[in-house]
């Protein structure tokens, strides 16, 4: 299946450090990205320094997108996959204490402050036009038919009864054979000494009585 995206969205991920925390994408519908530290804001923004809650953290424009930078963080950008660097001050716009910057279709904008930094980019989570072609409709079909294949044949390939009532009797037979080699290991297996016939149980010498004139040393 074909598909062309169209990148009207805006795709938003922190991170602390090198771990992503939070990822929030946000359809075309959507004219403007509020951030503030709670979380029933649409961007929960915690750890950055905002002048007001809720911070109005980017909205679309005529171009794009327009991304507000928190006062106490720093903007970067990459372009096409390169290396993050500064935003040149030329490029900042100023209207007031705001600062806000275009985001455009090959950037990757990065707002950092301390250990943490905000991903700001086009969303390809935005409308799709898929169109479906004769050859896709095919493929589909025929991985249908594998799928629906496999029960089919283990019913035909599987084991019959004579087959697996043979396979019980090697599996107790084999059992069998390892219980009498484990008694046989631990001698069990060899009957109990016998008594033999001639022996005779000694008697009992009984009590003897010493005359009285004996002593006893």
């Amino acid at each position: 299946m074909s598909t062309e995206a169209k990148h009207d969205g805006l795709f938003c991920e922190l991170f602390w450090g090198t771990t992503r925390n939070e990822v929030w994408s946000f359809g075309p519908e959507q004219a403007r990205v509020l951030a503030a530290q709670d979380e029933k804001t649409a961007l929960p923004l915690y750890g950055f320094t905002l002048p007001e809650e809720p911070f109005l953290l980017a909205e679309r424009t005529a171009q794009g997108y327009r991304v507000f930078v928190p006062p106490a963080a720093r903007v970067e950008r990459s372009r096409r996959g390169e290396a993050f660097r500064p935003v040149p001050e030329a490029e900042l716009q100023r209207t007031g204490d705001r600062v806000s910057v275009e985001l455009t279709r090959e950037d990757l904008l990065r707002l950092r402050e301390g250990d943490l930094a905000l991903h700001l980019t086009y969303s390809v989570a935005g409308k799709r036009e898929a169109s479906v072609h004769l050859r896709d409709l095919g493929w589909v079909a025929m991985g249908a038919a594998l799928f629906l294949s496999l029960p089919i044949g283990f019913l035909f390939a599987g084991p019959s009864p004579e087959r697996m009532a043979e396979s019980n009797a090697r599996a107790i037979k084999a059992a069998r054979d390892r219980e009498q080699a484990e008694r046989k290991r631990l001698g069990v297996d060899s009957p109990a000494r016998p008594i033999a016939p001639d022996a005779q149980q000694q008697p009992d010498a009984g009590v003897k009585t010493l005359p009285a004139n004996l002593g006893v040393n």
